[in-house]
Parts: C-alpha cells; sequence; structure tokens
C-alpha cells in the first residue's frame, strides 16, 4: 500500500513515552485503556498521539501482542479520518476487524479487541451502506461487540459513544418499530448510552459531535439548537493529541455547512 496520507499538523504534538505516560489518564479518558508497561508498546502510543499513525501501528504490530491495540486504534482512526480512497478505507478497517477478532478469540476478557472489532466493523458498515450491512448480520455483531465491551470496561466511554451512534443509526434507516423488533435499537436507549458516555468524558470532543449526530436523527430540526450548541462546544476545546484535533476539525464543518 502507498504511504499514508499524513496528519495535516504533524509536529504540533510532540509527546514521548514519559509525557505519555504522564498525561495517559486524561488522553485515554475515552477508552479506558491501562498503560502499559512494556516501553516499545508506549512508544507507539506517543506516536499515536502525535498523529504519526502509519508509524504506530507498525511499531504496535512489532511489539507483538502487547502493541494490537495501539495498532489497530491507529490503523483505523487513519482510515477513518485521512484515508481519502473507499477502497482502501474498507481494505483498513477490514484488516482491523479480523485482527481484533482474532484477539478477542485469544483475550475473550479484553475490552480493547472488543470494541476495536466492533468499530472496524461498523466504519466498514457505514462505507458499504448501513442497510447493506444490516441485511449480511454485520449490526448484531457490533450490537453484542459494543455491549460486551460496556460489560468488561463499564467506564469505556467511546464504547457508549458507538453504540448509541449504532441505535440512532439503525432507526434512521430502517424506523422505529423495525429497529426496535429486528436489531434491538430504540431511541431512548441510544440517546442514554451518549448521555452516559458524556458523564464518563465531558471533554470528549466525539462524544458531543456524536450526541449532535444523534439528536438530528432521531428527533429532527427541533434538535438543531441543542445540535449546534453540541458542536460549538466541541469545536472550542483545545485539543490535547491529534485525534482530539482531528474530532475538533469535524465539529468544525459541521457548523461551516
Amino acid at each position: 500500500m502507498a504511504s499514508w496520507t499524513p496528519f495535516p499538523h504533524a509536529g504540533t504534538y510532540q509527546f514521548d513515552a514519559r509525557s505519555v505516560r504522564q498525561h495517559w489518564s486524561r488522553l485515554h479518558a475515552g477508552d479506558a485503556e491501562p498503560c502499559p508497561q512494556d516501553p516499545a508498546v508506549l512508544a507507539a502510543w506517543a506516536l499515536f498521539h502525535n498523529g504519526a499513525f502509519e508509524a504506530a501501528a507498525a511499531a504496535g504490530l512489532d511489539a507483538g501482542e502487547a502493541g494490537i491495540t495501539v495498532a489497530n486504534k491507529a490503523m483505523a482512526v487513519y482510515a477513518n479520518y485521512l484515508e481519502p480512497k473507499e477502497k482502501v478505507r474498507l481494505d483498513l478497517f477490514t484488516q482491523v476487524a479480523e485482527r481484533a477478532q482474532a484477539q478477542a478469540s485469544a483475550h475473550p476478557d479484553d475490552p480493547s479487541a472488543w470494541y476495536w472489532y466492533a468499530y472496524a466493523l461498523g466504519r466498514y458498515s457505514q462505507g458499504i451502506s448501513v442497510a447493506k450491512a444490516l441485511a449480511q448480520g454485520l449490526g448484531e455483531k457490533v450490537r453484542e461487540a459494543l455491549e460486551k465491551t460496556i460489560a468488561l470496561s463499564p467506564a469505556h466511554a467511546d464504547a457508549r459513544i458507538a453504540l448509541g451512534t449504532f441505535h440512532a443509526e439503525v432507526i434512521d434507516k430502517v424506523g422505529p418499530l423495525i429497529g426496535s423488533m429486528t436489531y434491538g435499537a430504540r431511541k431512548e436507549t441510544g440517546l442514554q448510552l451518549l448521555q452516559e458516555a458524556l458523564e464518563l468524558h465531558p471533554a470528549s470532543p466525539l462524544g458531543m459531535i456524536e450526541y449532535a449526530h444523534a439528536l438530528v436523527l432521531l428527533e429532527g430540526e427541533s434538535s438543531l439548537p441543542q445540535a449546534t450548541e453540541l458542536y460549538e462546544k466541541a469545536a472550542a476545546l483545545t485539543p490535547l493529541d491529534a485525534l482530539e484535533d482531528l474530532n475538533l476539525q469535524l465539529a468544525r464543518a459541521e457548523l461551516s455547512i
């Protein structure tokens, strides 16, 4: 594969292993990931937080089993935010899903394995269309993996964001009746999950963006003032790392539409 598209603000973030460890709890307030002890894995995380996603993925894979999560996160984040070619994006999400599924099979009590399996499969589903993905049975796999993540890691705010978004998008595509009866998707559950995510991680730009998105899908034009307020709040945050930076750019793009 050709070299990955670089993070647009390369050099803005200058984490190293020491500073990543120092800011770990804030950097990982969304995924509740435990701080690694392996220096090679910690170095891969520093690359990730600096926006060197290709290098982070390679370093994570080179670090062996302990580096799979950072490799999966780097690849998934890159595919979602920066890869311009749809086929490449889908291929990357497939790689992450397959690797995370194998990780979950080997370590069924690892919430990160279940989360990245669900995230990659969910983004792949959006790429091929939610309706087509539901017809292929992917929706149930995403929902079950996210529910498993939350059961294993109750503080995992990002899993709640993803699951809340799942409920909203399924209802948007098939309606509340079929969504509830066939896919277990409910408006109230989706909004509650997104609210809980922001309670766990109040400074999450991703949480604000996805909550705003879900409100518009589920409640229509009446929710626009609240959604706009959430986008404005996200856009006004000061990003701590490259991923937050990318999410702030999304919020600002929504406000400019």
